[in-house]
Order: C-alpha cells, then structure tokens, then sequence
C-alpha cells in the first residue's frame, strides 16, 4: 500500500499521505485498514529518527490527529532521550515549541481555534522544563512573566503553563523525578515566585476578562499550598480573593483558593490573619448561604456549580478547622462563628453524596480523636507527661489545671458533638456483608465482603461513633434509646432507619462499662422484641429478627455474663433456624457461630439451675434444630457445635460429645459403604455422590473447630474415605481419556472432583488444626503415598487436583518444622527438651526421606502443566511453588541430594514464578528464593550454588525490578540484591535463632547476641567468574559483579549515560549494609532509567505503607471497643 512509503525516513516525510494514515486510524473504514494505519504508526514512533521529521509534519499539517500524533513522539523522545540529544537539536526543538505556543496564543482567534493543539504543546513544554530548567534555561520565569504582559491571551496560556509546572513538581513528582531533581525544582519555583505573583495580583486587580481571571484564580490554586506565606498575609492577595468569593462567575475557584490557604499549618505566627479570614468569610456565606438553608435538599435540586459550591464549602470547613480550630477558641465573638461553622458542617455532612460524606466524615474522626485523646490523657497523667516529652511526672496542680481547660473544650463541642452522635447513627454504613454464593462446582459456599468502599467507611463511622461515645456514654445511650422509640411508635419506621439505627448499636460494642453496656443492651433487645411483637407482616419481622440477631452476635461480652440469656438467645437462634424466609436461617446460623466462638465454655459446665450442659441438650434434639437447614447452613452449624465440644476439658466427656455430634452423618457414611462392598457401582450414583460429598464437607466444618479432638472421628473414616478416593480418581481419569478435554466440565466429571477436593481439604484441615502430635502424622501420612501422591503422578493433567500440593505443603510445614532445632540440640551437646519430641524429630526425619518421592510425584508433571503459558491451571501455579517453598524451608537436607539437573529444574521454576505476572505467585516465588539463597549460604555447597547461579539471579531480578508489571514485588527485589551485593561485598556471619534458623547479618549490623544460639562465619570463598572465559583475574568477587553489573544495565538502558549507570552501581556497594538507603537508592534509579514515569508508584512504597498500618492497630488496641470483640483472641475471658 501507499502508506509503506512512511517507513523511509532519509527524506522529508509525506505528510498529506500521513494524514490519510491517521485518518485510516481514526476512521470508519474496514477492520484490516485500520489495522494496517495501526501497524505503520506504531512503526513510525518505535523508530528512533522519527523525532526529527516532528517539526515539518506540525509546518506542513492542518489535521489535529496528525500533530498529536507528532507531538507524541516528540514526548517520548523528551521523556527518555532529551539528555542524550546534541545540544544543538535541544536548543532548536525548545525554541520552535516556544515559537508555536506564543504564535497561537497571540489573539484570540487563534487561541480559541487551536486551545487542543496550545495545551498540548504546554505539556511538551513543560516536560522540556522538567529536564532543562533552571540549569540550562535559567531565565524562563522572567521571559514568561515578560510574554504574559505582551497580550491577555498570551498572558492567560501563561497561567496554564505555571499551573503545569506547579502540578508536575508538586503533585505528580513522585517516583517520575529523582529526589535531587525534585528539591532542584522546588527551591527554583520558590526563588522566583516574587515575578509570578506580581503577575497574579497585576491581573487580579486590573483585567476584567472573565476568562484570564479563572486561568489565574486557577494557577494560584496550584500555587498556594506551596509558597511563602508572606506571599499570602503580607500582601494584598488574600483581601483580593475574599473580594472574588461573593461573585458567582469565581466562586468555586475563589473558594479553591481559601481552602488551600486553610490548609496551611506553619506555627501561631499569622493567626491574626486566619481569624479575620475566617470572620469575613463567615459574614459573606451568610448573605450567599443563609443558615437556616435545607442544604441536602439545595444539593439535591442545585445545577452543577451549586453542587460543587458545596462539595467545595465541605473541604473548606475541614481544611480550616484541621489547622486553625483552636484559633477560633480564645474569644466568645469566634467561638459564635466557629459554631455556626460546625453546624454548617453537620448539615453538609447530611447530603446524599458518598464523595461530600467522606469528606466531612475525615473531618469529623479527626476532630473527635483529638477531643478523646485529651479527656484519656487527663485520665492517665502519665501519658501527658510522655506526650508532652517530660520526664518527669505532673503535680497535681499542674493535671487540674490542664483538666479543666480540656474539660471546658468538651463543653465548648458538647452541643456538636451531640449532633454529630445522631448524624453517626443515621448515616451508619453497612458492615461486613456474608454472601452465600454458588462455587463453579455447584457447591454452596459462604464469602465474605471485604475492603470495599461500604466497608472502608463503616469502619471509620465505627471509630468515630466509640470516640464519640467514650466522651459521653449518656448521651450515646440516649440517642440511640430515643431512635428506636420512634421505630416503635412509628413516627421514624423503615427499613433502612432500623437496619442503620441496629449498624450503631453493634458497632460501639465494648466501649461502654460493662454495667451500663449490660443495662442498655437489656433495653436494647427488649425494644427489638416488643418492635417484633407489634410490628405486621412477615417481611417487616424478618427484618427485625435479622437485626437482634446483628445486635446480638456483636455482645459476646455481655452473653457471656448472662447464662440464661445467652440460652434464650440461642434457642430463639434455633427458632429463627426453621424460618423459611430468604436470609433469617443464614444469619441465624452465622450469628450462632459467631456467639459460640466467643462463649464456648459457657456451653460445656453445668450452669446453675440446669441438669446437665447445654451441649448434652442441644445434640439430644440435634435432629429437629437442624431438620430445615440447608447443607451449607448444617455445615455451619457443626462448626459452631465443634467449637463447644473443644471447650470440654474432659476427654471422654468430648470423645462422646463427638461421637453424639457425628452420629447422623456416620450413620449415612455406613450405609453407603455397606452398600458399596456389595457392589461399587452405588458409589457412581449421583445422588450418592452428592451424600457423600455433603458427609465430608460436615467431617471438614466439625475438623476446623475440633482440631486435635477431632482424631477419633478421622480415625473411623479415613481409610474407607481413601478408597473412595482411589475409586473416584480412576472413574474421572478413565472418563476424560475417554471423553476428550470437554469431559472434564461435565457435570457428572464436576462432582466427582468435588468429592476428591473435600477428601483432601478434610485430611488438610485437621493436619493443619491438630497439635504437633507424632502419633498422627505416622497414623495418616503413610496411608496416603499411593492414594494420593502416586495417584496424582498418574493423573490426566485436567484430573490432577491442585489441592494435593496444598495437603503436602502443609504437612511439610507442620511436621518438619522442629528437626533442626533438636538437631541443633544433639549438635551442642544440651538436653533435648521431651522424648515427645525426640519422637516426633525422629518421625520428621522419616518425613524428609520421603521428600524425593514428593518430589518425584508433583513436581516434573505439575511444571509441565504450569509453565506452558501465564494463564492455565491457576490455582496449582501458587500451591506448587507453596510446596515447594515448604520443602525449601524445612527439607533443605533433601534439595541438596538432588542431582545438578533437577536442582536446575528447580531455579528455572523459582525464576520463572517471580517473573509472573499473578502478584502471589510472583511474591511466592521471591520469597522462596529468598529461603534457597539464605539456606545455601549456610550450607557446604555454598560456593558451587552461587557460582552457578549468582549472575543468572542478578540478571533475572534487575528484569523484573525494572518490568512495571513487576512493582508489587519491589521490597522483596530490594531483598534479593542486597543479599546478592551484601555476598560480595561484606563477610557476612549466621546467627541461629532458637527455632534453628538461620539469620544472614552482615558485618555492620548491631544484633543482639543473647537472642542467638551460635554465630559461624560464612561467605563465598572462591571466584564468581569462570577462569576459563575471563581473559584476566579480578582482585574479588566485588570488583568482578561490579564491572558484570554496570554492563548488565548499560546495555539495557541505552538511554542512561556510562557515568549514571556506573554512580548507580557504586551508591549499590556503598549502601548494601543500609536496608533504606539501598531502597532510595533504587527507587530513584528506576525513575532515572524512565522504567517507572507516568504510572502510579505505590508499590515502591508498600513496605512503609505496611508499618504504618501495623502502628494503627496497635493504637487502636489500647481503646476499648475499637478493635471488636468478636475480632480479639479473648480465650482467657471466656470462663
């Protein structure tokens, strides 16, 4: 085609012939034509000379496509090549865009007409900027300043300019500049902000285009939160914008630019300034926005800008009183205005829009914390001291004198506070959602919703509303008393109300005392039941009962303080348990766990008044309570029971529990075997299939809450269930060898591997529940060589069940994780500390001969089906690579017996996981690289593995560290090539911990030794390179990976210069012994090497993210009810 001339490039290129390509992209033409025009495009931006036919494509071009499409390579070039330019090529290109931009932006006419094509060109100047200024373009502010006077048009593009420039060094700097550049940057702005706000306020006070106007109100918006605030108090521009606040054309954007100047916190010095700020803005929203204004109803009937004034007014309002609050405080003048603000606030936090509501609820949780980490403080002397930083504690005087200044603020907010109580309760989000859902097997199963927008605000609503109510627990009470008396004279009756009004009352659980948390939840339940009572119609009851049964599983402090209540509830449970309406029997069964997990002890002494336990009772009638549940609410149920009976101290006592529980499933269990030895064609029923199936999923759901107890059940099945196995694998195998690739979705094929999966998921739950006991891995692990390992080894691949590698993972993680330690006890000559677990080490030596034919079994069939492409068999990807992480971890001994090959096949595994792009397989793999390096480090192959695999690894983890795909994984990157650099460059030492571990420290590191076993010396003893190839010797390995490095990444970064590429490697070498540094160091390199521009870099971040929530927790840990009771491990309570 004609288009193929475009691909010459040693002449002028045609430009009307690429506007037709372009055209032929953009157009309505055939499918093959535009791929055609998409191909050619590509190409011409992939090639490296097309930059410079930019410039005679944007001369010679009337179509906008076209010059976007030039532009776009001309980005590109900027962004990766610009440094690499001649100077005279640099110099040209920054004076044609200049040219262009100030031609266009000359009259108005033309300014309007090609707006696209001017903001474009901003952009590319901009992003010249970012490289060349100030160094090489030191004069661009004032020639900018000196052009913006020459036309208002010009003047009003100029604004566009700084505001880019503003937002690029500013806002999105992070992790698209290095640190250096973006302080460079910063202190330029600031240095010359003096001409650009003599611009703005030149403009301000004397245009009157309404258009030049907004473009400077908007540049200063990006402006204010970073310059000199004399700029702003010692100058005419903040009395300028209050001017514009009252006129409805800058409004918003007036308003922008207050609450920026809100925002900024630099000390007492200009509080005079905010407090007549604040006044004078006060007194013009009253004229614009009277107080007694229905602000949800204006919101919801108001146009676009109405909206947004408000959205704007929300941020506003929080962004001063964030700051400036206590400005506000000192006098009775500002206390009335500060008031009238909050009440504002409140009203605007009443609007039905989630983006407003988060605002205001930001605010609102800051505001209370601070107001409830002052009346804790008060309460615990010594914790103002320490806040305070004084090391000495208070007198008396001195915490009466502070309490009653705090005491006087709280009564200043008390009235606020009160309002903000009923906006909690009514706005209240909905908590964590259970949905029953249908698997891709047909089975029934439960999940649970999490990390959603809902539950990311309930969970702030919860922490607001517990600040809230430690601060006036009377008050709390009242509110939510006087609610739920309008449910019950029906002045207040819906749905919603209820279920928001219920949403409160459960989430402040444990922030009361407990004598006026047990009056009030008294009150509570007897409102709900008297509600139920008077209330028709079975939908309206459903409602009511799903809400006690919320209320109720959210108190387990108070059910475990009231026997006969806690009875009363649960058989009301079992009541709601035969009620047939959609819901009311999951969230019975739900609640019933939830209760039991949090009382079971209460269940399994005889209480006072009673004849026998409670569970002696309850599996008496077990039949009738469970008679109308369905298979996943029964499973439920015995999990529940499950728990009761581990809470029985006495072991014939719970063997009978168990074996009463177990009663009905057992009984079906026995007759289908007893049917199946007289013929085994019964077990290829369907329906009995589906029998035996539903008796597993009940043995997995008692197995999980049982744990060790749980033994004589899975004693009486196990094998039978083994040889049902057997029989079901030879069915699917022989079916879908028969029946092709499609007869493994078959139904028929479908449940069948059903059953498999819950054999395995049984046996791996009570592996994994069951105390560290020998007896039972030697009971259950032998058996299952052949019907389960050899099995799986055999298997059609689409017949293998990934849920084999989880079994073995786990029983390598659970039963050999102790070897080494009483290893290392026989090593040091120091008593082993009980022949219990001389057994059970001598049972885990046996587990570790047994590794090689685990491994012979899973791993060549399972990597033949894995590393075919990114997509098939997900869930065998992460377990395979988990198992063989477990065998990394705790059967060293038997990785190190494989041949050459095999541990081959085991790196090209581990390299191909972390180079996936599924984060937990990627993830999973580092971190078994991580255990591998760290193991052969101690071992006698030390320099035989790092030999062979040392550079390969280097090279592999600089690929995926540069590979944005990849960033998810950044801090372990980080990991594996300080350990890597470390090797080379520090003699390390390994310490063993207690557990037999082994810890890599290196020579800088401060350990404390008390915390180790033994330290030994370790390290490569002998040269990485091979003698061989290399033409001379190198002093050390750290000059040999030096000089390897530096070629590695010059010849993959074209775009970086020899003395940044060799300044990179050498900041490596000198930070390995500083974990943070190195990380920096790295970080700033991948934006140097423009791996990481234009995306969002959070990932470079996680591990300081991860900290940071890890501080939060154990914050909230020290306030009662913030972290809810049924999420704290409170055994020791439940006596």
């Amino acid at each position: 085609m004609a288009a193929e001339k475009l691909r010459d490039l040693t002449q002028p290129i045609d430009v009307p012939l690429l506007d037709a390509t372009v055209a032929a992209f953009y157009g309505t033409g055939s499918k093959e034509e535009r791929a055609a025009a998409d191909q050619i495009l590509r190409d011409l931006q992939n090639n490296p000379d097309m930059w410079l036919q930019v410039v005679h494509i944007l001369q010679n071009t009337q179509n906008l496509n076209t010059k976007f499409f030039a532009l776009q390579v001309l980005e590109g070039v900027i962004k990766y090549r610009w440094n690499a330019l001649p100077l005279e090529q640099r110099e040209g290109m920054k004076n044609y865009i200049s040219e262009v931009i100030v031609q266009l932006s000359r009259d108005e006419a033309s300014f309007r007409r090609e707006r696209l094509y001017v903001n474009k060109l901003n952009v590319i100047l901009v992003q010249i900027l970012k490289h060349d200024w100030p160094a090489r373009w030191q004069s661009f502010i004032p020639d900018l300043v000196n052009a913006a006077k020459t036309s208002e048009t010009i003047c009003e593009n100029c604004m566009v300019i700084l505001k880019l420039l503003s937002e690029e060094v500013f806002d999105f700097s992070r992790g698209e500049m290095t640190q250096q550049k973006i302080k460079e940057l910063k202190q330029s702005l600031n240095s010359e902000f003096q001409l650009i706000h003599e611009l703005c306020l030149y403009v301000l006070s004397a245009s009157q285009r309404a258009e030049l106007i907004r473009a400077t109100l908007s540049t200063l918006h990006a402006f204010l939160s970073w310059i000199p605030l004399g700029y702003i108090f010692e100058s005419p521009l903040l009395e300028t914008l209050l001017k514009f606040f009252p006129i409805p054309a800058y409004r918003n954007l007036t308003l922008q630019c207050l609450t920026e100047v809100a925002a900024l916190n630099f000390g007492d010095f200009y509080n005079v300034q905010y407090e007549k700020m604040y006044n004078v803005f006060m007194a013009q929203l009253q004229a614009i926005l009277p107080p007694t204004t229905n602000i949800p109803d204006a919101y919801a009937n108001g146009s676009a800008d109405e909206q947004a004034f408000i959205q704007n007014l929300a941020l506003f309002f929080t962004s001063f009183f964030k700051s400036h609050i206590r400005v506000l405080e000192a006098t009775q003048e500002n206390i009335a205005a500060l008031l009238m603000g909050l009440e504002y606030l409140i009203n605007i936090s009443y609007v039905d829009d989630t983006e407003v509501f988060k605002v205001c609820l930001d605010y609102w949780n800051s505001l209370v914390l601070e107001l409830f980490e002052a009346h804790h403080n008060v309460e615990n002397p010594a914790a103002v001291a320490n806040m305070m930083g004084l090391q000495m504690p208070f007198l008396p005087g001195m915490v009466d004198g502070m309490g009653s200044q705090l005491l006087q603020r709280r009564q200043l907010y008390a009235g606020t506070m009160s309002k903000l109580r009923l906006l909690m309760i009514c706005r209240m989000a909905k908590p964590e959602e259970v949905l029953i859902v249908e698997d891709e097997n047909g089975n029934i199963v439960r999940e649970t919703m999490k990390d959603n927008d809902v539950l990311v605000q309930y969970k702030i609503m919860r922490e607001t509303l517990i600040y809230l109510t430690h601060l006036d627990h009377d008050d709390t009470e009242k509110q939510m008393l006087k609610k739920l008396s309008k449910q019950l004279n029906g002045e207040d009756w819906s749905w919603n109300n209820l279920n928001t009004l219920c949403w409160a009352i459960g989430s402040i659980s444990g922030s009361m005392m407990e004598e006026q948390e047990n009056r009030f939840l008294v009150m509570v339940i007897r409102d709900l039941l008297n509600l139920c009572e008077i209330t028709k119609g079975k939908d309206n009851k459903a409602v009511i009962a799903s809400n006690i049964m919320y209320v109720v599983g959210q108190y387990p402090r108070f059910l475990r303080a009231h026997w006969k209540f806690l009875k009363t509830v649960v058989n009301k449970l079992f009541e709601f348990m035969h009620e047939t309406h959609p819901g009311v029997q999951d969230m019975a069964c739900d609640t019933f766990l939830k209760i039991v997990q949090k009382c079971k002890r209460k269940f399994v002494i005889i209480q006072v008044g009673e004849s026998e336990p409670f569970v002696s009772e309850l599996l008496t009638g077990l039949p009738t309570t469970i008679a109308d549940l369905e298979p996943h609410q029964i499973h439920m149920f015995y999990e529940a029971v499950g728990y009761m009976i581990s809470a029985e101290s006495d072991p014939q006592k719970r063997d009978e529990y168990l074996r009463r529980l177990m009663e009905l499933p057992n009984q079906k269990w026995t007759e289908i075997i007893g049917q199946a030895r007289q013929s085994v064609d019964v077990l290829k029923d369907q329906d009995v299939i589906r029998a035996v199936l539903n008796i597993l999923q009940t043995n997995t759901s008692a197995a999980s809450s049982l744990g060790t107890c749980f033994f004589p059940q899975i004693s009486v099945i196990f094998l039978d269930m083994l040889n049902v196995y057997r029989m079901y694998s030879e069915l699917i195998s022989n079916t879908i060898a028969g029946g092709g690739p499609f007869a493994s979705k078959t139904s028929f094929v479908k449940l069948l591997r059903s059953v498999k999966r819950e054999t395995l998921k049984l046996i791996e739950t009570f592996l994994d529940k069951a105390e560290d006991q020998p007896h039972i891995g030697t009971q259950f692990v032998p058996p299952m060589m052949d019907p389960v390992l050899a099995d799986y080894a055999r298997n059609v691949p689409d017949a293998r069940e990934s849920e084999v590698l989880s079994l073995y993972a786990t029983i390598i993680n659970k039963y050999c994780v102790s070897l080494r330690l009483v290893g290392l006890c026989l090593w040091l000559g120091l008593d082993i500390p009980s022949y219990g677990l001389l057994r059970s080490a001598r049972y885990k030596a046996a587990m570790i001969e047994d590794v090689p034919r685990i491994f012979e079994a899973v791993f060549q069939c399972t990597l033949e089906m894995i590393t075919k492409n990114f997509e098939d068999y997900p869930e065998h990807r992460l377990k395979f690579f988990s198992l063989l992480r477990a065998i990394a971890t705790h059967c060293f001994a038997a990785l190190i017996r494989l041949s050459p090959q095999q541990l081959k096949l085991v790196m090209d595994s581990i390299i191909w996981a972390f180079r996936h792009t599924e984060r937990n397989i990627a993830e999973t793999g580092l971190n078994l690289l991580l255990e591998m390096l760290k193991n052969f480090q101690v071992s006698e192959f030390c320099n035989q593995f790092y030999r062979t695999y040392f550079l390969t690894i280097e090279q592999e983890i600089f690929a995926v560290l540069t590979d944005t795909f990849h960033k998810p994984g950044f801090k372990l990157h980080v990991l594996v090539l300080q350990h890597l650099f470390c090797l080379v460059n520090l003699p390390p030492i390994i310490l063993v911990d207690m557990s037999g571990s082994s810890v890599l420290v290196y020579v800088s590191a401060l350990v404390p030794a008390s915390t180790f076993l033994w330290v030994q010396s370790g390290g490569i003893t002998e040269p990485l390179w091979d003698a061989a190839t290399v033409p001379y010797p190198y002093p050390n390995n750290e000059v040999f990976v030096r000089e390897y490095t530096i070629k590695l990444l010059s010849s993959s970064f074209p775009n970086m210069t020899a003395a940044e590429v060799t300044q990179f490697v050498t900041g490596l070498f000198e930070s390995t012994n500083d974990l943070s540094t190195f990380k920096n160091h790295i970080r700033d390199f991948l934006v140097q090497s423009k791996e990481f521009s234009a995306q969002d870099n959070k990932d470079l971040y996680a591990e300081e993210a991860a900290a940071q929530r890890e501080r939060e927790r154990q914050r909230m840990l020290s306030i009662p009810g913030l972290i809810a009771p049924n999420e704290i491990q409170d055994e020791m309570l439940d006596s």
